[in-house]
């Protein structure tokens, strides 16, 4: 059932790395959710694979001294749904990630290779673009680090370079002190679906909880790659909470996307999905921020 080559087991980071060098070719394997399945189906029939699995270094959540929520690549999406740090400072991105297949894919699944996949429907990669999240990776110059807008390169393909592997996923405090967020997935289906499309977004509100002091928006399958609706955001950043405000939000992000037809959904259809999601999502956003519109 599964052709492959030779596995190299890595006991280190820096082990692994030397692998990647050596064995260029060689196909990095976590959680093996997506890797397995493409040897499966023939697409990497006889790939030699660097299983970093048992790299325990890039697992969990830890906070450092200056606030920066990171999380190591290898870290399961169950893992990232119970954390108590990610429950009590970026609740959004666990609750995204539980809607990631079913259980047990959620328990052996990697965030580190949901992103690497470089995929718009990941449903890690709308939310932690709306974190302004920053991709470590690590490889024979040392650590590389970069937002994570610029990691995605075009579908299906990410900045990962010769000898490199990401080892961890870091949010600055900066990024999540005073947010609260909301991630809406649409799905044909009500559960094990690949998103049609998803919509992530994060607001800080103003302390007397009247005005948008920071708006973030972020998509997936709304163009080739992961994007956030900047326009948008600059154009209501700083304006009053009003009754109409979600509304208009929803019409603004249009000229932020760019959705495409394919067999799953049409263009048109994947428009309407931003524009409803946005303002849902923007108004739940608000509502867990305190603010009332």
């Amino acid at each position: 059932m599964y052709d492959i080559g030779t596995v190299y087991e890595p006991k280190t980071v820096e082990e692994a790395v030397r692998m990647r060098c050596e064995h260029p070719q060689a196909v990095i394997i976590a959680g093996g959710s997506d890797v397995l399945i493409k040897i499966r189906e023939g697409k990497l029939a006889g790939a030699d694979l660097i299983s970093i699995f048992g790299l325990d270094e890039l697992r969990g959540v830890h906070m450092e001294e200056d606030g920066t929520l990171v999380i190591g690549s290898l870290t399961s999406f169950a893992h990232i749904t119970a954390d108590p740090l990610i429950r009590e400072h970026i609740g959004v991105l666990g609750e995204a990630v539980d809607m990631v297949g079913g259980p047990q894919i959620r328990a052996i699944g990697t965030i580190g290779g949901n992103t690497c996949n470089g995929v718009t429907s990941a449903d890690s990669a709308s939310t932690l673009f709306a974190w302004d999240a920053i991709i470590e990776l690590t490889g024979p110059e040392g650590i590389r680090r970069m937002p994570i807008r610029d990691f995605y390169l075009s579908a299906g393909k990410v900045d990962l370079r010769e000898g490199e592997l990401q080892t961890s996923i870091r949010i600055p405090r900066k990024a999540w002190e005073g947010y609260k967020g909301f991630y809406i997935k649409y799905g044909m289906r009500r559960a094990m679906e690949i998103a049609t499309t998803g919509c992530s977004v994060n607001v800080k509100l103003s302390e007397d909880k009247k005005t948008l002091e920071d708006l973030r928006i972020a998509f997936g399958v709304a163009g080739p790659v992961p994007r956030r609706a900047e326009s948008t955001e600059n154009t209501f950043r700083g304006q009053a909470l009003t009754a109409s405000l979600p509304g208009e939000i929803g019409k603004a992000v249009l000229a932020d996307v760019q959705p495409r037809d394919s067999w799953r959904a049409s263009k048109d259809l994947r428009l309407h999905l931003c524009s409803t999601m946005a303002e849902r999502a923007f108004r739940e956003a608000v509502s867990r921020s305190g603010g009332e519109l």
